[in-house]
């Protein structure tokens, strides 16, 4: 198991703070992180399993009170009816630690259920391997940037390794599974396979949406635009559907951690800046997958290499900047007429 730079932070999390929830992309390794740091007295729950999912949905308080002192809840977004049991259950004893919670859908963008933990449970966000993490390093780029020293000239990090090149990198991405897979045709069996699950379970357990089948339109055409200015408008008239529905779908998307938005920064001291967020696709090797683009592909095609190192770069600062200890906020900078800085 590789290492994980959340892992310190989860267990500071666990020592004061009576509810944890690790909130993530499906596969990028929540299971595998909640398990390691549990201990073995921390009884774990899995919700894909279908006894438990039926028991939590159908009695969420007295699921929770038949549960021992120490759990880990997996998939805990499958039967959102818990989220208040746990409340319950924490306002009678906020014992710290005492829930463990992992979720492959962004329940704060839930108002009710976010707000039925307000201020009994931490979220700590877990992206797919970053860099850093799988070449063993600490990762301490972005505190690197705010020194003292950064901002006198000094170098922050090391000079690179002998691993990878940029292309293979971007291909690879940073799902736990795809980095282990070496050969490129089993790493596209597999994320076909997770997107399957993804499209076909994940999303109807999120929402109940007719047109399935658009969604994955949706998501190659985001791939083919990762990186660039959010238009619904442009991408609803090349997707044929209403800009109504079309934000709809988005917003799952988002849910689900597979996309997200890079707000424009601005002082609001000039109107020569732009205020349209930028897109970017979770992991460059799910994009370029989506896209059917191999090596000889992105070699050849610098349009779209631009778009998928610069969705690679970005993401993976957003990777260390998540357990940075600054904790910085993250924009992108273009001026109205198209000149930029990520």
């Amino acid at each position: 198991m590789l290492a994980r730079h959340l892992t310190t932070r989860l267990r500071a999390a666990l020592e004061d703070t009576p509810v944890v929830l690790i909130h993530g992309a499906r596969q990028v390794g929540k299971t595998t992180l909640a398990s390691a740091i549990g201990g073995p007295e921390r009884q774990t729950y899995s919700l894909d399993r279908t006894p438990i999912l039926e028991a939590a949905r159908s009695d969420p308080d007295g699921f929770v009170d038949g549960l021992p002192k120490s759990v880990f809840l997996d998939e805990v977004q499958r039967a959102p009816g818990l989220f208040q049991a746990i409340k319950h259950a924490v306002d009678r004893d906020r014992t710290p630690g005492r829930f463990l919670l992992s979720g492959s859908t962004n329940v704060m963008a839930l108002p009710r259920l976010s707000e039925s933990l307000a201020g009994r449970m931490e979220v700590c966000s877990l992206w797919p391997l970053s860099q850093a993490e799988i070449e063993g390093r600490a990762g301490r780029f972005v505190d690197g940037v705010f020194a003292p020293e950064f901002l006198s000239g000094a170098k922050v990090g090391g000079p690179p390794g002998d691993g990878p090149d940029v292309i293979d990198r971007v291909l690879r991405g940073g799902f736990p599974e795809a980095v282990r897979r070496h050969a490129p045709d089993r790493r596209i069996a597999w994320f076909e396979s997770y997107m399957d699950t993804i499209l076909f379970r994940d999303v109807r357990d999120l929402s109940n949406i007719v047109k399935i089948n658009e969604m994955p339109r949706l998501l190659r055409l985001m791939s083919a635009r990762t990186s660039g200015l959010l238009n619904f408008a442009d991408m609803a008239n090349g997707l044929g559907m209403s800009q109504t529905t079309l934000k709809r779908y988005f917003a799952l998307l988002e849910a689900l951690f597979l996309v997200r938005t890079i707000p424009a920064w601005s002082s609001n001291l000039s109107s020569r800046l732009t205020k349209s967020p930028k897109v970017h696709i979770l992991d460059s090797g799910l994009a370029a997958s989506l896209l059917g683009i191999d090596r000889d592909r992105l070699e050849s095609d610098s349009t779209t290499r631009g778009a998928l190192v610069e969705s690679f770069v970005v993401m993976d600062i957003l990777r260390l900047a998540s357990t940075s200890d600054l904790r910085p906020r993250v924009h992108h900078f273009r001026t109205s007429n198209g000149k930029e800085v990520d």
